[in-house]
């Protein structure tokens, strides 16, 4: 093509050039000083005109060989694969085994049976309140409450023989019963006396000091945690309700301690915060190695959508339309490594981590341009780099 232009342009040339000869010799020798200058005019005329279609031939030239260039791209065959979408919020790490223990009983703190970091086990004794001559009273009472259960069986074997009369047994029953119970009441205040742990667990902090006046149920005493039960509580948006149940897939991250975890939620909280619109969700985190502490923060990523033929493409590729359509450039083969860019329109769904879920526009096993998709044009040739 460009050849054939150039051999047009030569010869419009020369025909030009062999006309402008033989006029002007005529003109010369004849010596006419004002058709002389009429002839210049006239051949200066055609001279711009000859370099205005030699402009545009070039730019024609220049586009043809610039469209039948090859552009180099890189290709990927689509395929059906599990999709998931996960929904990103934020998350504290929690246990029911965290507790600040508060004294049962008003007094002095006489004994600490542990120290911070110990292990211990459910109802292990961790300190002692004096009880102020309370295990006397008891000790008095046991007494008075043995007595009675004497005359009590002697009176029901004379009852039981019909000796003796029917107040008096009565009288004797009810006052081993009352003595009974008042024994029963002495012993557990005497028993709040003594702190024990609800729990097993680690003894996290000793909090108050022995010799310390303790008041009922307003001092601290020690902190016992257990590490064993964590889980992760979080609030997520309400709109995510209907896709979120027990047992959905969810990623935990600790990026405190470098940890991360796949699990699923074992419970949906069924009351929604009218503060900020969430509901929250628990999931159970292991914790064998003791690094997990309640409160550090946690990132949670929870699977909200799931889709296992979806097909998917690298977010980035995609351009838009003037009519903001979605737009992708698929590769049609003509050869092992050339083909030509066509332009397709595609719907779209969810996308995570620089991934989008194609719903329509690409079947399975098609290819689709990725580098270079941004410079490619409708119907252009291309070779592929793979």
């Amino acid at each position: 093509m460009k050849k054939l232009a150039y051999i047009f342009i030569t010869s419009l040339i020369l025909v030009s050039c062999g006309g402008k000869d033989q006029s002007v010799e005529n003109l010369l020798e004849n010596g006419d000083l004002s058709a002389i200058k009429k002839k210049k005019a006239e051949l200066s005329e055609q001279q711009n005109l000859l370099k205005n279609d030699i402009q545009k031939l070039n730019e024609y030239i220049s586009k043809k060989e610039k469209n039948e260039t090859a552009l180099l791209v890189t290709i990927q065959q689509v395929n059906d694969s599990t999709f998931k979408h996960f929904v990103e919020v934020q998350g504290n790490v929690e246990t029911d085994k965290n507790i600040i223990l508060y004294p049962e009983y008003s007094g002095v703190l006489t004994n600490v049976y542990v120290e911070e970091g110990q292990k211990v086990t459910k109802g292990q004794r961790l300190a002692k309140i004096d009880d102020g001559g309370l295990a006397s009273q008891v000790a008095q009472q046991e007494t008075q409450t043995a007595l009675a259960k004497t005359t009590f069986e002697r009176r029901k074997r004379l009852w039981d023989q019909k000796i003796g009369s029917e107040i008096q047994y009565l009288e004797a029953k009810a006052n081993y019963e009352a003595s009974v119970d008042a024994t029963r009441q002495l012993r557990s205040q005497l028993g709040k006396s003594i702190i024990t742990a609800p729990f097993s667990g680690v003894v996290d902090n000793i909090i108050a000091e022995q010799g310390q006046v303790l008041n009922q149920g307003q001092s601290e005493v020690m902190r016992l945690v257990n590490l064993d039960d964590m889980y992760v509580e979080a609030s997520v948006p309400e709109n995510y309700i209907e896709n979120i149940k027990k047992g959905t897939e969810v990623k935990v991250n600790l990026a405190s301690i470098g940890k991360e975890y796949v699990g699923t939620v074992r419970q949906v909280g069924n009351y929604i915060n009218p503060d900020n619109r969430t509901f929250t969700v628990q999931i159970e985190i292991p914790n064998k190695d003791g690094l997990v502490k309640p409160n550090l923060i946690a990132t949670v990523k929870v699977n909200d959508y799931t889709s296992d033929t979806a097909i998917t493409i690298p977010e980035n590729i995609l351009q838009e339309n003037a009519q903001g359509d979605a737009i992708a450039f698929v590769f049609e083969k003509e050869t092992d490594s050339t083909g030509v860019a066509r332009k397709v329109l595609i719907e779209t769904g969810y996308n995570y981590e620089n991934e989008i879920e194609v719903k329509s526009g690409l079947k399975d096993g098609e290819f689709i341009i990725v580098e270079g998709a941004k410079s490619v044009r409708d119907g252009q040739k291309v070779t592929t780099r793979n």
